[in-house]
């Protein structure tokens, strides 16, 4: 970081309406890039106007996809700070996908204190609301000009940064519909399912457009012969319930390999075991222990958690061609709301 070259827009785009952003559409003036080659490392970075990349049309992240994201946030406080949520996690996170996608490694602290000055540059582009953000997306490209398939020998580190509001249409804390069908699986045990590659994402589009024919917002993918509950298209899910035991429980499906180890999960898990006011399991749901539990009117509130969309109630399911009510708004939402506002104070 001491040896980042800083060369500012001396253009300005206009800043949007804060009450009228569309998620990751709009993009601030300037942008991160650090070079990495094997045969000279790390070059120095640079925060220079936002501008296209220059690629080789056999690079490795075109074919073979290697290359990884991730997703962080700026908010601009009540009094006026502006503060990055828990970025260290991401940092972690980061670090994992990239020895799993054979990207190179970096300094972790390095990274952030460059995506920190490049916050800074920017700072007028956090918004001044409690109902946005500016999303952080850092990616790691391998740009090794060969049709080879193996580890890059060349990389491209980048940062963009884009002003945004709530991620799904209806607004921050409508509930969404999940559709439910075992016929398309995310991720597997031994596969790429707990690291942020976009290959993940890529390949659930289709079921996505699917969802949506089917009158639903996003998937709830499951996984086994059992059907198990994984997550909800962007987000990991919490299912507060009563469970077979008669206690109050706030589950969430284990870090097993197929699940992203969301940092908003984590915050969740963090702030429910705080609390110490409920059972909070990392476990394993099935449809059938969610079915069961909705005939015995066992199921208080179920809701997705993500740095997009922070907490999103869950309403319904089409699970076999039939819709399963979640009574979630019914019970206020008592915890998400709560887990809501906690995080959005903290933020």
């Amino acid at each position: 970081a001491s040896d980042l070259i800083i060369t500012p827009a001396t253009t300005f785009k206009e800043k949007p309406d804060p009450s009228g952003l569309v998620f990751g559409a709009v993009f601030t003036d300037n942008m991160l890039i650090i070079e990495w080659s094997l045969a000279s490392g790390w070059e120095k970075p640079y925060i220079k106007p936002l501008e296209n990349l220059s690629l080789h049309p056999a690079s490795s992240s075109l074919h073979y996809a290697v290359e990884l994201f991730e997703g962080m946030k700026a908010y601009r406080g009540v009094d006026g700070k502006i503060r990055l949520f828990r970025p260290t996690l991401n940092m972690d996170r980061m670090a994992r996908s990239a020895r799993r996608a054979t990207l190179p490694c970096f300094d972790q602290n390095e990274l952030l204190e460059c995506i920190r000055k490049l916050v800074e540059v920017e700072k007028e582009w956090v918004p001044y609301s409690t109902a946005a953000s500016l999303y952080i997306r850092p990616t790691l490209i391998g740009t090794e000009p060969s049709l080879g398939v193996k580890k890059p020998t060349k990389a491209l580190l980048y940062v963009i940064l884009s002003p945004v509001g709530p991620y799904f249409a209806g607004g921050c804390f409508s509930p969404i519909s999940l559709w439910a069908d075992p016929k398309y699986v995310r991720a597997w045990k031994g596969g790429t399912g707990d690291c942020k590659l976009g290959g993940n994402y890529g390949s659930s589009i289709y079921a996505q457009q699917e969802a949506m024919e089917l009158g639903c917002q996003q998937v709830l993918w499951l996984y086994g012969e059992d059907h198990q509950i994984t997550e909800v298209g962007t987000m990991n899910l919490f299912l507060y319930w009563i469970n077979e035991d008669g206690e109050n429980e706030l589950a969430t499906p284990p870090l097993d390999g197929i699940i992203l180890p969301g940092v908003t999960r984590q915050s969740i898990l963090d702030l429910a075991r705080n609390w110490g006011e409920f059972k909070v399991s990392e476990r394993y749901i099935t449809m059938n222990d969610l079915t069961a539990a909705l005939e015995e009117n066992r199921v208080k509130e179920m809701f997705g958690a993500g740095t997009a969309c922070i907490v999103c109630p869950i309403s319904k399911i089409l699970y076999k061609g039939k819709h399963l009510h979640i009574p979630t708004m019914e019970n206020g939402p008592q915890i998400a709301t709560r887990f809501l506002n906690k995080l959005s104070d903290i933020q």
